[in-house]
C-alpha cells in the first residue's frame, strides 16, 4: 500500500515551506516517527517524521523547491517496511565508501519504553554515528570524536547541541583535521553555492523591506561612562545566580522608555486600510548570527521585565537561535527591533528595517575617547547609536527625539532601575 505524505499545516497562518535538507531517499526504509525531511518556513527549520513504517518510494520535490501545505511530497511503500536498508545504515554506508567490511553505527527501532536505542557493530575508531553533514563538519572544526558522543536527536542522531556541549573530560577528542589546498599551476576555480535556504529567505524579507519602506538613518553618541560602572558593580550579583549580564538589556530599558514617549517608533503600516498602528506593547526583537544567518527573536512585553529577566530571556532565545530550536512563536509578534555589532567593531551602521516593522536600532561598540566635559578634555567610554525609520511613518525629528530621549536614560542609568519590575 502506497501511503503520500502531504506537506502538514504547521501552524502560525504558514501556507508553504521550502525544503532544506532530505534525511531519506529512494529505496531506504523509515521507521515510524523517524525523521525523513528538514522544512523551513518563515526563518524556522522544522524536522518532520514520518506518521508510517515502509520503504521510500519517491520524493516529489528536490532541496531548494517551495511546496505548498497539503501537497504531496513523499510516497512510502507501507508494505515494504523492513526490506530494505534504514536511511541510518544507507547513509552510514554511503559516508564509508560504501566498504560493507568496516563497521557502522546502526539506529534501532524504539522499544515499548519509548527510549530510543542505539546499538553499535563495532566500538573501533572507525565506527559511524547518525548525524548530519552540518554536525560532522562542526565536530572535526572542534576536533571532537563524533563516537564519544551520546547523541540526543531520533534514534541516537548527534545533534549541534550534542558537539557544543561535549568537554573533553567526558572522553578524548581527536585534533582537528584541516583539508590541503590542492597547488596546480594555472588552476583557478569558482565555487556555486545553492542560493535557497535560510540566505534566500533572508534575501526576500530585506528586498520586500528596502522596496517597501523608504528608509532613512540619523546617528547620535552616547556617554555609556555610568552604564560601563552600573554594569560592572552588578555583574558579580549577575553571576551568582548565573545570569550573563550585557549591555543590551540596559540598552532595551532605556528603548522602551523612549517608545513610551514617542510610540510612532512602536507602530507598523496598515497599508490595505491607510492606518497607522500604534502598538500599546513592546515586542523587541534581538537580532543573532547564527551559521545560516541573521535571525531575530523576540522578547515579548519587555516592559514588564526587570534587568535581570531580561538578561535571562536574551541569553535563552540567542542560545536557541544558534542551536536552531526556536519556534514560529520566538519569531513573530515584534515591534521594534535592535542589533548589536558592538563586539565586532565599526563607528555605526544603517541596518535594514524588520518589516513591517517602522524602526530598527544598530548598537555599535563602546570605546575610551577623549570628549570635552566643562571645558576640559577627559576620556569617557562613547558608543553611537544608529537608527533606521519607514519615512512614510516617522519624521526625522521624531526619530532625533525618539534616540535623544535613550540618550538621557543610558547616561542616567540609575533611573533605569526605576522602571524595572
Amino acid at each position: 500500500m502506497v501511503f503520500e505524505f502531504k506537506l502538514p499545516d504547521i501552524g502560525e497562518g504558514v501556507h508553504e515551506g521550502e525544503i532544506s535538507k532530505w534525511l531519506v531517499q529512494p529505496g531506504q526504509s523509515v521507521y515510524e516517527d523517524e525523521p525523513m525531511v528538514e522544512v523551513m518556513t518563515d526563518k524556522v527549520t522544522v524536522e518532520i517524521t514520518s506518521p508510517v513504517a515502509g520503504a521510500v518510494k519517491d520524493l516529489h520535490y528536490k532541496k531548494g523547491d517551495v511546496v505548498k501545505v497539503g501537497q504531496v511530497i513523499i510516497t512510502i511503500d507501507k508494505a515494504a517496511a523492513g526490506e530494505t536498508k534504514s536511511a541510518a545504515e544507507t547513509q552510514a554506508h554511503a559516508e564509508n565508501g560504501g566498504k560493507t567490511s568496516q563497521p557502522v553505527a546502526v539506529a534501532e527501532r524504539p522499544q515499548g519504553d519509548g527510549k530510543t536505542m542505539q546499538r553499535y557493530e563495532s566500538q573501533g575508531p572507525s565506527s559511524k554515528v547518525l548525524a548530519a553533514p552540518a554536525v560532522r563538519k562542526l565536530a572535526r572544526s572542534m576536533g571532537v570524536d563524533l563516537t564519544l558522543i551520546s547523541g540526543s536527536g531520533p534514534h541516537g542522531r548527534v545533534q549541534k547541541a550534542d558537539v557544543l556541549s561535549f568537554t573533553p573530560e567526558k572522553g578524548v577528542s581527536t585534533p582537528s583535521l584541516k583539508p590541503q589546498r590542492p597547488h596546480v599551476a594555472g588552476a583557478r576555480h569558482a565555487e556555486r553555492i545553492p542560493f535557497v535556504g535560510m540566505r534566500r529567505k533572508i534575501a526576500e524579507h530585506l528586498v520586500k523591506s528596502k522596496h517597501t519602506a523608504p528608509h532613512f538613518t540619523y546617528v547620535e553618541e552616547v556617554d555609556m561612562t555610568d552604564i560601563v560602572k552600573f554594569r560592572n558593580d552588578l555583574q558579580p550579583h549577575a553571576e551568582v545566580v548565573g545570569v550573563k549580564l550585557t549591555y543590551l538589556p540596559f540598552i532595551m530599558k532605556a528603548v522602551i522608555e523612549g517608545l513610551k514617549k514617542y510610540p510612532v517608533l512602536n507602530s507598523s503600516l496598515d497599508e490595505a486600510k491607510q492606518e497607522i498602528v500604534l502598538k500599546q506593547y513592546y515586542n523587541l526583537g534581538v537580532a543573532v548570527a547564527t551559521e545560516d544567518g541573521l535571525i531575530v527573536p523576540v522578547v515579548k512585553d519587555a516592559d514588564q521585565l526587570s534587568l535581570m529577566d531580561l538578561a535571562v530571556e536574551i541569553t535563552d532565545l540567542s542560545e536557541k537561535a544558534r542551536q536552531g530550536k526556536l519556534s514560529l512563536s520566538d519569531l513573530q509578534g515584534g515591534t521594534f527591533t535592535l542589533t548589536s555589532i558592538g563586539s565586532i567593531g565599526g563607528i555605526f551602521s544603517a541596518p535594514i528595517i524588520n518589516y513591517p516593522e517602522v524602526a530598527i536600532m544598530g548598537i555599535q561598540k563602546i570605546e575610551k575617547r577623549p570628549v570635552v566635559r566643562n571645558d576640559e578634555i577627559v576620556i569617557r567610554e562613547m558608543m553611537y547609536l544608529s537608527i533606521s525609520c519607514d519615512h512614510r511613518v516617522v519624521d526625522g525629528m521624531e526619530a532625533a527625539l525618539f534616540v535623544k530621549e535613550v540618550v538621557s536614560w543610558l547616561e542616567h542609568p540609575a533611573r533605569l532601575l526605576l522602571s524595572a519590575k
